[in-house]
């Protein structure tokens, strides 16, 4: 085997196992023990098989920094597949100084549901229901409505029944 060929080969399997690994968590986080078992058993093969290949052949730094390189590749694939297809709703809350109808309007334009909370200091707490694909936009529109809004944000496992209405 050239020693090009190893590279490539053990530059490979860590792309592919490093973006397996990824898969790994995701599913690990919701709860999908089976699958996420399977993909660890794949996943360990072939990262034993790239350590192997690495570990035999001659002790070029060059296949350190190749080891290196593709397991830095895999995570940089693995979070922009897990971005692409994991499509999953977000819990957003966020508190603001105050919110018109007009900008509550425009707010359910983007998301699933909404639930607005009145606070002791005449503050609003907003509740928000989204998918995390559209978290972006969803922080650009609550900064226009405070610029000092208090956001934070969670993934759900489980959402049942419905909102504050």
């Amino acid at each position: 085997m050239t020693f090009f060929i190893l590279c490539v080969k053990i530059f490979l399997a860590r792309i592919v196992d490093v973006t397996m690994g990824t898969f790994r968590m995701i599913f690990i986080v919701r709860n999908k023990k089976i699958l996420a078992t399977l993909i660890a058993f794949v996943e360990v093969l072939i990262w034993f098989a790239a350590a192997k290949l690495s570990l035999t052949s001659n002790s070029s730094i060059l296949v350190a920094i190749v080891y290196a390189l593709g397991y830095s590749i895999g995570t940089l694939i693995g979070t922009h597949f897990s971005n692409k297809f994991n499509n999953i709703t977000c819990s957003v809350w966020a508190v603001v100084k105050k919110i018109n109808k007009k900008q509550i309007q425009n707010l359910k334009n983007y998301i699933i549901d909404l639930s607005i909370i009145n606070l002791n200091d005449k503050k609003k707490l907003l509740y928000i229901e989204i998918n995390n694909k559209k978290l972006k936009e969803l922080t650009k529109i609550l900064k226009q409505i405070d610029a000092n809004v208090f956001i934070t944000q969670n993934e759900n496992k489980i959402i049942q029944n419905g909102f504050i209405k």
